[in-house]
């Protein structure tokens, strides 16, 4: 499916292709990506799981923040993003 993709920004030094408007979890999502980080203790993978920024279960840093919920923030051109 050709999503017409018009923003590009990095993730863990992978460049993701997506559309604007989306945020960094549905892109993410969109690109295949379904760990978005592993947890601190026993590394178990986490994912996009209520999306609307309840669970934090997405929380990645970027743009050099640490712990925001990626289904809560927009892509932009040239973002940095990494798994926290």
């Amino acid at each position: 499916m050709d999503r017409g993709c018009d923003i590009a920004f990095t993730c863990d030094g992978e460049i993701i292709r997506a559309r604007g408007g989306e945020t960094v979890a549905a892109a993410l999502l969109a690109a295949g990506r379904r760990t978005l980080r592993n947890t601190p203790r026993t590394g178990e993978p986490r994912g996009l799981f209520c999306g609307m920024g309840v669970c934090f279960d997405c929380v990645m840093t970027v743009d050099g923040q640490p712990g925001l919920r990626t289904c809560l923030t927009s892509i932009r051109e040239g973002m940095v993003v990494t798994t926290f």
